[in-house]
């Protein structure tokens, strides 16, 4: 109690005090907290030094103009970006100043020669980036130099123009590198001797060279080789591949006929194989046990050639390879007809097959894919396609069967509902009448369906049911194609129905269907001026295709009442002649009336149903009287009008374009404002005169024999 009393004035003036300061205290402990979480958490403010960002380790110095490597940037700097800097030359210890480099990038600096010692200080370097260069100049001095960098994992020299010889110097003794990047250089012929040494190699890049022969054993010590990137080259052919190791293989745009992969029975790791853009004639022999899951053949020129030829017997069937490796012959026997059947596609997801010759599928080949997802056939020669028993198509999830012949589909009874798992359906582009009945049974995930271009019907409206006649009737529609019947599909989002040759919808054309997106272009007089066959859709409908149906202009009142989530409405190509009245659409955004008749732009009350919502509106394509452009100013300043740039008038039988029309009226037009009745009224009033005293001198010329005539025929007396 007595320690507390002694002390006592003094803490009083200590409270004080402190009281006093306190404001002080707060900002420096604020400041010095925000410094300290700064640190903390490493991000750091962005600083400039020397045209240079700082962040963090990062120095970021691309596209300075810089002549030589700033030397008074940080040295903890651990990234350095000096792209696209007229660099020229690396001198020796250029890079000393910084010890903790991990990562260089030196792109595009016209780098012509690089020092014997430049990267002597570099023994952390990790990542070093020469692309597009001239180190093919001194060529020796940068392959001692990069020998240095004994701890170096990824390495770019693309675009260098260098041949095979040269890059294998640059690259020896350089083990412990992982990513390699040779691209757009000159490479022409791969030996064993050019990647030797590289055993912790993972990913290879040779694309855009002139590749033309690999010879065997050049990948034989790359046993870590994953990704190997070998396309735009000149390969005529990979036979006996045997890189089991790979999992993505890419030999797209080369001049490959024939992938024929080794027998041997290792599994392979393959798990992408690209090998479209070639001029491949048969199915790739793919290796016996793989695990591929995806399979690119776009744009070749491949088919199934059994059902063409009719051979006697098994080995007329057959072809064989001669492969010379030094003083070793292997024949290699190859099945031309049924090449898919030797090999694993059991885990195969995406097959890409389109811009082929491909006639038809082969039974089992679906049967060879239990686990294929994504099939695209498109612009190949199929004329039917058969869905069989024994080759489930479950687990398809997308089918591309666009731009064909394809006249009739085939389903195996028993196999209605097979495309359970189906989402996406493109018969596009067809010769298609109709469609199996059932196909679309249970495809309960279908929400995309593109039937454009073919011939097709919908099915009408069931008849009610009725009492049996007494003996059996043949029905017309069974010997008719089959109708597609999209009712009640409740998966069913995006519709494509273009230029089908369809009729007059009936109201319950889309009943059950909650679509988001239809497409009825090009299907003439298919609404008849009426809406109200898409009413059952109106609710979820959010974009319409009505271009070239023929909307006529009593059509321009069209009612779209129940539309309220209509965002994109196409009516080009129609021939509507005034702006039409879309009552009943607030969420309406874009519009596009291009080749239509209209002659005057949209007043400004017609723009006002729309202020809230319409963004985008298309009006170019149309005859426009110029004359008649009274709005013209108010809607040049408005963003709406995407094209407004494109739009024309008529003036004087020329066409001119409205941005180019002066203010006010042209001058073409001022005939037009005259008043027109004082007009009429001056050029009749001189032709009445005219007929007046032409008809005066004809009565007076003929007045007496015209009364004798007259006297005559009906015996009147006059007196003369």
């Amino acid at each position: 109690m007595s320690l507390s009393h002694c002390f006592f004035p003094a803490s009083v003036h200590s409270v004080a005090l402190e009281m006093e300061l306190l404001p002080l205290w707060l900002c420096l402990g604020f400041h010095f907290s925000t410094l300290q979480w700064k640190n903390g958490s490493g991000a750091a403010t962005a600083a400039f030094q020397g045209g240079c960002k700082l962040v963090g380790v990062t120095a970021d110095c691309q596209g300075q103009n810089l002549a030589s490597v700033p030397p008074s940037l940080p040295p903890h700097t651990r990234v350095l970006i000096l792209d696209a800097n007229p660099l020229r030359t690396l001198w020796n210890h250029s890079l000393r100043p910084y010890p903790l480099l991990e990562s260089l990038n030196l792109r595009s600096c016209q780098l012509v020669r690089i020092g014997y010692h430049t990267f002597q200080e570099q023994g952390l370097l990790i990542s070093l980036g020469l692309a597009d260069n001239s180190l093919s100049e001194n060529y020796k001095e940068t392959a001692a130099a990069l020998r240095t960098l004994q701890g170096l994992q990824k390495l770019d020299l693309s675009g260098n123009s260098l041949t095979e010889d040269m890059a294998a110097l640059m690259l020896q003794n350089l083990s412990s590198l992982e990513a390699v990047s040779l691209a757009r250089n000159t490479l022409m012929r791969l030996d064993e001797s050019v990647f030797e040494g590289l055993e912790n190699l993972r990913e290879l890049d040779l694309q855009r060279n002139y590749i033309f022969e690999i010879e065997g054993g050049a990948f034989d010590g790359l046993t870590e080789l994953r990704r190997l990137n070998l396309a735009y080259n000149n390969l005529p052919c990979i036979v006996d591949f045997g890189l089991s190791q790979l999992r993505v293989l890419n030999v797209s745009y080369n001049s490959l006929e024939w992938f024929l992969a080794s027998r041997q029975e290792t599994t392979f790791e393959l798990q992408t194989l690209d090998l479209s853009h070639n001029q491949l004639l048969f199915f790739p022999l793919l290796p016996p046990r793989s695990k591929l899951h995806s399979l690119l053949l776009q744009d070749n020129d491949m088919g199934f050639y059994k059902d063409l030829y009719n051979t006697s017997s098994p080995q007329e069937m057959v072809a064989q390879f001669l492969l010379v490796d030094g003083n070793v012959t292997n024949v290699t026997t190859v099945s031309l007809w049924e090449e898919f059947a030797s090999s694993d596609l059991a885990a195969l997801r995406f097959l890409d097959m389109s811009q082929n010759q491909f006639q038809y599928l082969p039974e089992g080949f679906l049967k060879k894919m239990p686990s294929l997802a994504h099939l695209n056939l498109n612009r190949n020669c199929l004329a039917t396609l058969h869905f069989r028993e024994r080759e489930p198509v479950d687990a398809l999830a997308e089918l591309d069967l666009s731009h064909n012949m394809l006249s009739e589909l085939h389903l195996a009874a028993g196999l209605a509902g097979c495309l359970r798992s189906l989402r996406l359906l493109n018969l596009s582009d067809n010769q298609l009448l109709g469609i199996p009945a059932g196909l679309f049974a249970d495809a309960n995930n279908l929400t995309t369906i593109d039937l454009s271009h073919n011939q097709i019907s919908l099915c009408p409206r069931p008849l009610p049911v009725q009492v049996p006649l007494p003996l059996p009737v043949p029905s017309k529609q069974q010997s008719a194609p089959n109708c597609v019947d999209f009712r009640n599909m409740v998966s069913l989002r995006r519709l494509s129905l273009e230029d089908c040759g369809l009729r007059v919808f009936q109201d319950c054309a889309f009943q059950g269907t909650p679509l988001t997106h239809l497409d009825l272009s090009g299907n003439w007089g298919v609404l008849n001026g009426s809406m109200a066959p898409l009413r059952a859709i109106a609710p979820t409908l959010q974009a319409l295709s009505l271009r070239n149906v023929g909307l006529s202009p009593a059509s321009a009142k069209l009612d779209f009442s129940g539309f309220e989530h209509l965002r994109e409405l196409d009516l080009s190509g129609n021939c509507l002649t005034s702006f039409p009245r879309l009552q009943g659409s607030p969420a309406l955004r874009t519009l596009d009336l291009r080749r239509n008749w209209l002659t005057a732009l949209p007043a400004r009350a017609e723009w006002e149903q729309f202020s809230g919502s319409l963004h985008t509106v298309y009006l170019s394509q149309n005859p426009y009287n110029c004359c008649g452009l009274d709005d013209r100013m108010a809607l040049q300043r408005l963003d709406t009008v995407a094209d407004w740039a494109m739009v024309t008038c008529n003036l004087s039988s020329k066409i001119i374009r409205v941005v180019e029309l002066p203010a006010g009226a042209p001058q073409g037009c001022k005939g037009e404002q005259v008043d027109m009745g004082l007009l009429y009224l001056v050029l009749i009033l001189p032709s009445c005169f005219t007929l007046l005293v032409a008809c005066t001198v004809i009565v007076l010329t003929f007045k007496k024999p015209l009364l004798q005539v007259i006297k005559s025929r009906c015996h009147w007396s006059t007196i003369y």
